[in-house]
């Protein structure tokens, strides 16, 4: 175990969700501790300090964000090192397109028709609103449905399903548990010899980008 600690920045409550039951148990065996960090309501300079003591300790930062809009990976990066001047192209991670995506490529095709919904063979195009219409009508609201595919949630699954996922399991050197050689990903190093990205190259010829919550407080540095 390291004694580094890992400080992984979200976006949002979702991506929290998603990293506190499903990443940060792979993970945990690796640092002396993990902290969850939702950015997205945090203001750019407060983030920017943020960024900096983590760096100054000598600890290890990855922030993950949706590819939303941006044309691949390279763009999303750029506009993410604009807002933040002091995260390193490194320590970005980019989720193609949504983090709802790796929720639905979790779900084994007996699963998805045990909750109600239809089994896709592929996520990578899966966006929020596409989530939504996969939530079968039992389910009064959509936490309760993401909360189930989360107790269900495949790893071999979502490394067949999602390339982004797949690409963020082979940067941490996670087992992706048997995954078909069939359906691994074509090419894992189209992105920008940086591991961990998904596929949705743009004109320049790379591939999209992606982020949970601990708030680090105004005027303190990782805890």
């Amino acid at each position: 175990m390291s004694e580094r600690r890992l400080f992984i920045l979200v976006e949002g409550n979702d991506d929290e969700r998603f990293f506190e039951r499903i990443i940060i148990p792979l993970l945990s065996p690796r640092y002396r501790a993990i902290r969850l960090i939702k950015f997205a309501c945090m203001r750019s300079n407060r983030v920017c300090r943020f960024i900096r003591s983590i760096h100054r300790a000598g600890d290890e930062l990855l922030l993950v964000a949706d590819i939303d809009k941006a044309p691949g990976v390279t763009a999303k990066k750029r506009i993410l090192m604009e807002r933040f001047g002091v995260v390193q192209p490194s320590e970005i991670m980019v989720i193609i397109q949504e983090i709802e995506s790796w929720y639905l490529a979790g779900l084994e095709t007996q699963d998805a028709y045990r909750l109600g919904t239809h089994p896709v063979l592929s996520t990578d195009q899966v966006t929020k609103e596409i989530f939504n219409t996969t939530i079968p009508p039992q389910y009064t609201s959509r936490i309760a449905y993401m909360l189930e595919i989360l107790s269900r949630f495949s790893i071999p699954s979502a490394c067949r399903k999602n390339r982004s996922f797949h690409h963020f399991m082979d940067r941490y050197y996670l087992d992706c548990g048997g995954t078909p050689e069939s359906s691994a990903p074509e090419s894992r190093d189209r992105g920008e010899g940086v591991p961990g990205e998904g596929t949705g190259k743009d004109s320049s010829g790379d591939t999209p980008v992606i982020e949970v919550q601990i708030d680090p407080g105004e005027e303190h540095g990782p805890l």
